[in-house]
């Protein structure tokens, strides 16, 4: 059985280019919900994108959904992929890769395997999965569901939220978040650039951060 909804209102062009000033590891400085799980691991180093969730669950070995949703993706979208806890079998190899470029998809992250890992490097499309995998799914026909509620590297994603994704890890946001938490975190980011500055001068981090004060406050034993 498929289920096939609309493809979500997309995120606006101002809000996912804010977002893409920010580092996932900032946010996490503040915010501990809504981050993929680690076992995610980013297959091109060095990328930060930012773009709107586009949700698909696709079961077991058939990734007939995702051949048909390359054809409805457009410039900004980002991939949610939920394997429905299927392990073994990559969905996504290098014609998806290939596709998914031309069609101006940003990123995605598939909850479990890729193959094909070099065609990330060769179309630059950057990729969170669990790693490679050599078994492939197939175009059997059998169920999927696209844009619906999915969960992914346990977070809960719906379509239309926002996701930022860069070495460190993915994030996911309501539309409705991202000033706030953008905002916060470049905040953050320019106080870490005068921090720097502050030890290339000479000072010292512990005295800086208050470390050292806090751990000579117990007294010394």
């Amino acid at each position: 059985m498929f289920i096939l909804n609309d493809m979500p209102q997309q995120v606006p062009a101002e809000k996912i280019e804010k977002l893409k000033t920010v580092e996932t590891a900032t946010v996490g400085h503040f915010k501990h919900m809504g981050f993929l799980d680690g076992r995610l691991r980013a297959m091109l180093p060095d990328v930060r994108v930012a773009g709107t969730a586009v949700t698909l669950r696709i079961p077991g070995a058939d990734s007939t959904l995702l051949h048909h949703v390359m054809g409805l993706v457009r410039p900004g979208d980002f991939l949610i992929i939920d394997r429905a806890g299927d392990t073994r079998h990559a969905c996504w190899g290098g014609v998806i890769t290939h596709t998914a470029k031309r069609r101006g998809v940003v990123g995605a992250a598939v909850d479990g395997p890729a193959t094909d890992v070099a065609d990330f490097r060769k179309h630059q499309l950057p990729m969170w999965c669990t790693g490679p995998s050599p078994i492939t799914t197939k175009l059997l026909g059998l169920a999927g569901e696209l844009n619906v509620p999915v969960s992914c590297g346990g977070v809960s994603v719906s379509p239309g939220d926002a996701v930022l994704a860069d070495e460190n890890g993915v994030l996911i946001l309501k539309p409705d978040e991202i000033d706030a938490v953008a905002d916060r975190a470049l905040a953050m980011q320019e106080r870490e650039i005068t921090l720097l500055q502050r030890i290339d001068a000479g000072e010292l981090l512990p005295e800086i951060s208050g470390a050292t004060a806090k751990i000579e406050a117990f007294g010394k034993s």
